[in-house]
């Protein structure tokens, strides 16, 4: 699989990476034995980026995705994880409830300061049992997860003593690059405006559906050096599904105003005799601020389909063909889901 460098750095990633909030249990249980299958399935396809979190089921995907590259050879690979969520043995044996099915004991609390940031590596680096992450990503700060006022305390932590943090663990070489990985993109434009990022996880933001990084944030990128990592790529799943009955679009039912769009979509895309989702999939790589398109399951033949459409070749028409029928979720009035 081809590889894109990250920002400035000399870190190259795989064009498609595997996201691991499923292997956490993210809306259904995920045994270890479905979780390393999963891992197994990804890396035999050719996925050699790994992105988890401590979020990602309290704990358990980063346990999981530590055990399954424990063993594969020096450098074979690139690993990110976050920082921000300090995560702590719960109280008594009610868990809180963020959609993680049978996650592990923990829960969290923000901590986007100089000594956060420092006890979020140390603690991801006991729960994967590896001795070295490459990418640190600043999770789900912004007003997306934490509304104005909290996220002003929390933005203070981060611009006053957290960047240093990263920056001295990039310089002395315990990692290789950082940067945000969020679901919005003002804070990206707050940060980007203050600080040199390497890279940002955006999950859903630039996507054949919503479009919210086209006017400011990716300029924005290419005048800093920073690339884009994408996540949500079927914008919660109706890109791959169509407006099905229970589709979702930004973690909600999909409004009527969505599943009239993503209908035009289908049959633009049937007109021309490929799947949605393979359009979807490959729409992000066009673009060369983006560095790699992050596919997350927990299921090896949701994996292999994925990657199948990932490579299906596609009319060079079909990209303009789309544009009459994009979305900026904003415009529909949607409102996030906030923790």
């Amino acid at each position: 699989m081809q590889t894109r460098t990250i920002g400035r750095t000399d870190l190259a990633v795989t064009e498609f990476g595997f996201g691991t909030a499923p292997l956490g249990g993210l809306y259904r249980a995920c045994p270890r034995d479905v979780a390393m299958a999963t891992l197994e399935t990804a890396w035999q396809e050719g996925l050699r980026y790994y992105d988890t979190a401590p979020w990602y089921g309290f704990g358990l995907a980063e346990r999981y995705v530590g055990d399954f590259l424990r063993d594969k050879p020096k450098g074979s690979y690139v690993l990110s994880t976050k920082v921000g969520r300090v995560m702590q043995p719960a109280e008594g044996d009610a868990l809180p409830n963020y959609g993680f099915v049978d996650p592990l004991p923990f829960g969290a609390r923000y901590d986007y300061s100089y000594d956060g940031i420092m006890r979020c590596l140390e603690l991801s680096y006991t729960r994967l049992g590896l001795n070295r992450i490459d990418i640190l990503y600043v999770h789900d700060i912004g007003v997306y997860t934490h509304g104005a006022e909290r996220n002003a305390i929390y933005l203070h932590q981060l611009l006053d003593s957290g960047l240093k943090a990263l920056s001295e663990l990039k310089s002395s070489g315990t990692i290789k690059a950082f940067g945000l990985g969020v679901n919005e993109v003002p804070v990206c434009l707050d940060i980007l405006r203050e600080a040199d990022l390497d890279c940002i996880l955006l999950a859903g933001r630039y996507t054949l559906l919503d479009r919210s990084a086209v006017e400011e944030l990716l300029p924005l990128c290419g005048k800093k050096g920073t690339s884009l990592v994408v996540g949500g790529v079927f914008n919660s799943g109706i890109l791959a599904t169509g407006p099905v009955e229970g589709a979702h679009f930004d973690y909600m039912p999909a409004t009527p105003e969505v599943a009239e769009k993503v209908g035009a979509m289908m049959g633009i895309a049937a007109e021309r005799g490929v799947p949605l989702a393979a359009a979807a999939l490959q729409f992000p790589l066009r673009h060369p601020a983006i560095a790699s398109v992050l596919l997350g399951t927990a299921k090896p033949e949701s994996l292999r389909r994925n990657m199948a459409l990932a490579r299906m070749d596609l009319p060079k028409d079909i990209y303009p063909a789309f544009e009459p029928h994009t979305l900026v979720a904003p415009e529909l009035g949607l409102e996030p889901v906030r923790e």
